[in-house]
């Protein structure tokens, strides 16, 4: 693509979608997006398809600058840094506006933490250890600790019941071992062994070996029985999927990758799979959606990956 062609296309994206479809790949490319991102992203393409074919065009604009910076004379050539000038300023109140450490604010001075990836295990009292997943922000209070956001697995053999606080409930428990994870403003409690009580909602559950109930601002939900085994697969470095919904599955698989997939195609997101992951196998998990399902991916700086 010559200078003239690469400047034409620029004149082109001259537009306030234009503007905003930058926005979106300057806040995806900062190494600061969360899956929270890619669901806005998403809403904002399917507002009308001018929306989807701004993004799609910046998308591909950005893609052409590399190759056409080879061939330019250095006064006349810019590059991305040129190209996402004009949205840094909007870009800038994004971020403003959103916190990306995991637990917001309060995960800021969490007493324990792991970053993308990282997991962690901590011997809290006598009686008590920790085995934090991916992303997690825990602090302690009291004789308890707060799980602020991610996922943690506890061992409790005590006298007295631990409580662990995790968005608007409590997991109380004396001699067991569970599973609590705190993300996307739910929280799921799995009982692995022994028997907990938990309390959210105004409702009081009691929970034994086997079982898992949710919780959130809409209330309790009723004890199920699950897979033990395939809830704490990630603690052997194992990511483990029974007929989830695709887009499940690259938000669980954003958890432990640095950069991000960003699901574009609501039809896949749909597609229910069936599958077990290492986890030194994410690196190239995108080309094994895109064999699989027929996804077209495409590449962005930071480790972003588009899947349509």
């Amino acid at each position: 693509m010559n200078i003239f062609n690469l400047s034409t296309a620029r004149a082109a994206a001259a537009s306030p979608l234009h503007d905003e479809a930058r926005d979106w790949l300057l806040l995806l490319t900062s190494g600061r997006a969360t899956v929270a991102d890619a669901k806005a992203l998403q809403a904002w393409r399917a507002q009308s398809p001018e929306h989807a074919q701004a993004f799609e065009q910046t998308k591909a604009l950005w893609q052409q600058l590399a190759p056409a910076l080879e061939h330019a004379a250095p006064p006349r050539s810019f590059g991305r840094r040129a190209f996402l000038g004009g949205a840094i300023a909007a870009s800038a109140a994004l971020v403003m506006v959103r916190v990306g450490t995991p637990g917001g604010f309060a995960g800021l001075t969490a007493d324990y933490r792991t970053e993308v990836g990282e997991q962690r295990q901590v011997l809290l009292s006598d009686g008590v250890s920790l085995e934090l997943n991916t992303q997690t922000r825990i602090s302690r209070i009291g004789q308890g600790i707060e799980l602020l956001e991610g996922e943690v697995e506890v061992v409790a053999r005590l006298a007295q019941p631990l409580r662990v606080q995790a968005g608007d409930g409590w997991v109380s428990a004396a001699q067991a071992r569970f599973n609590v994870r705190n993300t996307d403003h739910s929280v799921c409690v799995t009982c692995i062994e022994g028997s907990l009580s938990v309390d959210a909602g105004g409702h009081s559950v009691s929970l034994g070996s086997g079982r898992q109930l949710t919780y959130s601002a809409a209330g309790i939900g009723a004890p199920v029985v699950v897979d033990t085994q395939a809830v704490v697969a990630w603690r052997e470095q194992v990511l483990v999927f029974n007929n989830a919904t695709l887009a499940t599955v690259v938000d669980e698989i954003n958890r432990y990758r640095p950069g991000m997939l960003v699901l574009l195609n609501k039809e896949l997101g749909q597609r229910r799979v069936q599958a077990r992951f290492s986890l030194q196998q994410l690196a190239g998990v995108a080309l094994l959606i895109r064999d699989a399902y027929g996804a077209k991916c495409t590449e962005l700086p930071g480790g972003v990956v588009l899947l349509s």
